[in-house]
Parts: structure tokens; C-alpha cells; sequence
């Protein structure tokens, strides 16, 4: 069994005054690409260090941890857990076979607020170590209200435990510039990758767009059955667009879940949908920095579209494939 280091730069950067649905972190086994995910059944192993930071100690960052992991729990459409196993002086880096979270002080990182690094087993896919940092040059709050001027904690960890699950950024989210900065009007997803502003709470709910992604990855024996899906394919020119985000709204329940083109020949495919009818807007990427989402050049230059006709996602199934052909900008 052969093991690599990855480390994910995928951290919520900090803003005071983003073919599958949501993304999911790969790892390339023998020319193909498969999920990252953890071998079930869990639970899933983990430490909290006993380094303080940001104004806080081990075991407030430790009850901040139970909170959000209970909110990842709570989700009956899937099936991993956590399992606490202590405090420990072991930093929340590096390759010790433990899967530690903890403060580090990194100045380097001005911007980043926590960041999340893998080991993955090459030959299967599956994540076998991991650590979640939080910069403790950040002041953090674990107020049950939040606190002006300090960054909820149990919000960054409940984002950075997707990241942990095997989830990339969401860009289900609206920002604004602000000089340098992008800043947060509102977000649909823990996982979009730009924090609410300082003192705000309200990313530790998930949305639906984040649990969609995990009951994709994680599902209970009856979400395959009880749960729908969308494809198609983006198109411009009559040529595939390279991603495009693609947002399914429910009428119904207002619920958002979000996908994106991830080839040059525009497919796409939104699973985990509760069944029903969907409107579907198609967008570029605008309201983050395109490489929290892709590695790669993508195609931006096209305006936002909405679907000719609502879609059926069908309990069990998957739709009639839909093409939407977008215009250039």
C-alpha cells in the first residue's frame, strides 16, 4: 500500500467587511479519478491538541468540535461518524497516523483561518489520516451569540470538517468587493470557501447544498432509493463550457443545491435531490477566486442562463438529460 500527502488548499479565507454536484475532493487511482472519502464503517477517529490559540484553549475548541460534528450527525440521509479519542500534544500536522485538530500560529497565512491536509492511500482511494489547523493569529469566539470583532469558531470547524469528510468549496454565495477583499453579502453553504463577516453565526447550520454533497458521499442504505438527480450539459457555441455552475432551485422548499461542469464537453450532474421539479441558472464562477474551485483555466466569459423548462429529479433516478446553451458576455 503506497500513501501520499495532500495537502488541501482549500481554506475559508478571511473577509471582514465559494461532473458533480457541490465539489468533491479526488484522488487519481490508476488513471481514473475516484472520491476521496474515508473507509466505512466509521466512525472516523480524531484529537483535539491541547495547544491553545486565538484567545481560546484545547477544550473550547474541543466542545466547539462536538457542536459542529453533531450538526454532520444529524443528517439522516448519511451514514459516517466521529469518534473523540482525547487530547493530545501532538500538533494538528504532519504524518503521525492520528487525525489531530488544533491551533497553529501561522503569520504566513493572513488570510486563511483553518486549512485541512490529507493522507490518502494510492491504491484505494481512501483517506487514512488527516489535520485541521486554525491559525491562532485569528481571535476566535465560541459565545453562544457570537462576539463583535472575534470569528465564530464552531462555523470554521464546521466547514473544515466538510473539507475533512471529502468535500470541496460550495459557490453557493453572494459577495462584493471591498478594495482587495471580497466581502460576504450571504451564503447558501457552510462550503463556500469566504467566511461571514466577524461576530456572525449563521454558518453553523448546514444547508442543503452541503448536505446533498455529503449523502453523496457517505449515503444511507435508503438515499440512493429515496433520492433524485439532474444531467445535462452546457453548451456555448455549440462547444462544451468547462466550469460553468449550475444552481437547482426547488419552488417548493426554496432549497439550493449546486453543481458544475467538470469537463470540456459541459456535462454535469446534480445528485442528492430530494424529488421534485427544479428551476436551473447557470452562471460563471464570480463570486470567489476560481482557484478555491478549480486547479485549472475554466471558462468564465459566458452570461448567467436559466433553463427553457422546469426539471423532474425522479425518486431513484435521474432526469432526461438537458442542454442549455449560454451566450458569450
Amino acid at each position: 500500500m503506497t500513501r501520499r500527502l495532500l495537502l488541501i488548499a482549500l481554506a475559508i479565507a478571511c473577509s471582514v467587511a465559494s461532473p458533480q454536484a457541490y465539489l468533491k475532493l479526488g484522488a487519481s487511482i490508476n488513471g481514473r479519478v475516484v472520491d476521496a472519502t474515508w473507509a466505512q464503517p466509521g466512525p472516523i477517529p480524531y484529537f483535539v491538541s491541547n495547544r491553545s490559540g486565538g484567545g481560546l484553549g484545547a477544550e473550547d475548541l474541543h466542545q466547539a468540535a462536538e457542536r459542529a460534528i453533531t450538526q454532520w450527525h444529524n443528517v439522516p440521509s448519511a451514514r459516517m461518524r466521529f469518534a473523540f479519542q482525547g487530547l493530545t500534544t501532538a500538533p494538528a500536522e504532519g504524518i503521525d497516523g492520528r487525525t489531530t485538530i488544533g491551533f497553529i500560529d501561522r503569520p504566513d497565512l493572513d488570510r486563511v483561518l483553518g486549512a485541512t491536509s490529507f493522507m490518502v492511500d494510492s491504491t484505494t482511494g481512501h483517506i487514512v489520516e488527516a489535520d485541521i489547523f486554525f491559525n491562532s493569529r485569528f481571535p476566535f469566539s465560541v459565545a453562544a451569540d457570537g462576539q463583535p470583532d472575534r470569528v465564530d469558531l464552531q462555523s470554521v470547524v464546521l466547514h473544515e470538517l466538510g473539507h475533512l469528510l471529502g468535500l470541496g468549496h460550495s459557490a453557493i454565495g453572494e459577495t462584493e468587493r471591498n478594495g482587495n477583499t471580497r466581502r460576504v453579502i450571504g451564503t447558501g453553504a457552510v462550503m463556500f470557501p469566504i467566511a461571514l463577516s466577524a461576530g456572525a453565526i449563521a454558518d453553523r447550520r448546514l444547508q442543503p447544498d452541503d448536505i446533498a454533497g455529503f449523502s453523496d458521499l457517505y449515503p444511507a442504505d435508503a438515499t440512493l432509493t429515496e433520492t433524485g438527480g439532474i444531467v445535462g450539459r452546457i453548451t456555448k457555441n455549440g462547444r462544451g463550457v468547462n466550469g460553468a455552475h449550475v444552481v437547482a432551485f426547488n419552488p417548493e422548499t426554496r432549497a439550493l443545491i449546486g453543481g458544475f461542469t467538470l469537463s470540456n464537453d459541459g456535462g454535469f450532474v446534480i445528485a442528492r435531490l430530494p424529488p421534485g421539479p427544479y428551476i436551473l441558472r447557470v452562471e460563471p464562477i464570480d463570486d470567489a477566486e476560481v482557484d478555491s474551485f478549480f486547479p485549472t483555466p475554466i471558462d468564465t466569459d459566458f452570461r448567467v442562463t436559466y433553463a427553457p423548462r422546469m426539471v423532474i429529479a425522479p425518486r431513484g433516478g435521474s432526469s432526461n438529460p438537458i442542454e442549455i446553451k449560454v451566450l458569450p458576455k
